[in-house]
């Protein structure tokens, strides 16, 4: 069982007129913010806005680079080589890092989003070019990863810190995957359900699958999604059962 665990949130997904999710409601209840860099969501003045208000809410700052995909959210599946995801990745968290030292601070940590996620999660490939740009950037960066998946594999191969990720509002299939956002039942909208399955992982190290299996799992980091209407609530909710099961969040360590 274990006794901690990071709680993070995607956020700084607004850009120009368009607004996404509520940060400033979901900051107080998390340990780690994933920031949008501008290729699926996020401005430059979004992220400045959203690295200040981590840093006012003691929460650590995280990249959070993407396919470049603004229509789609970065949730379409695109052709690219290593090459260009290396090179994606390395500008994106550039940026943001950038932004993070005009506010006085420094990254803890990168997440890649949607489908450039799930894609490197079984691309051997594509997950070592990203880690490379990570570690190139900046080795002190902790990787997050979906737990289990060859993205935290190649963390590790580099000499990165690898965070083992998990997630409260997502099924699960029998390899570990997330259910895919086209099949029925890949999102979890209820929030008991929600804390019943986050319990699971944290105190058994498994996850019951779709197929009702119990698939083993390591959560380091448990993600939930800030563009969700109701993510505020969700956060509070995990945040007050992880309280009451004696399970400290905090932000995973860097190396």
């Amino acid at each position: 069982m274990s006794t901690a665990i990071d709680l993070n949130c995607d956020m700084g997904e607004s850009y120009g007129a368009w607004h996404m999710g509520n940060d400033e409601a979901v900051l107080q209840f998390v340990s780690s913010a994933n920031i949008a860099c501008g290729f699926h969501g996020g401005d430059p003045s979004t992220m400045r806005k959203t690295v200040a208000a981590a840093m006012a809410h003691k929460v650590s700052v995280g990249a959070h680079p993407s396919l470049p995909d603004l229509v789609g959210f970065g949730r379409r599946a695109m052709q690219i080589t290593p090459q260009e995801a290396y090179d994606m990745v390395v500008y994106q968290v550039g940026a943001l890092a950038a932004v993070a030292a005009t506010q006085g601070t420094r990254l803890h940590h990168v997440k890649a989003h949607g489908a450039l996620y799930n894609m490197a999660a079984k691309d051997e490939a594509l997950s070592q070019a990203i880690c490379r740009a990570v570690r190139d950037v900046d080795a002190s960066l902790v990787l997050y990863g979906l737990a289990g998946s060859k993205l935290v594999e190649a963390a590790r191969e580099l000499g990165l810190r690898a965070a083992h990720e998990v997630f409260a509002d997502r099924s699960y299939q029998d390899d570990g995957s997330l259910t895919p956002r086209s099949q029925p039942g890949a999102m979890i909208e209820d929030v008991d359900t929600a804390v019943a399955q986050v319990l699971k992982m944290v105190r058994e190290g498994v996850v019951r699958s779709v197929s009702g299996r119990d698939v083993p799992v390591q959560a380091d980091t448990l993600c939930i999604h800030g563009d969700q209407p109701n993510a505020r609530v969700f956060a509070q909710a995990l945040r007050d059962a992880l309280k009451t099961a004696g399970i400290d969040v905090r932000a995973v360590p860097q190396a």
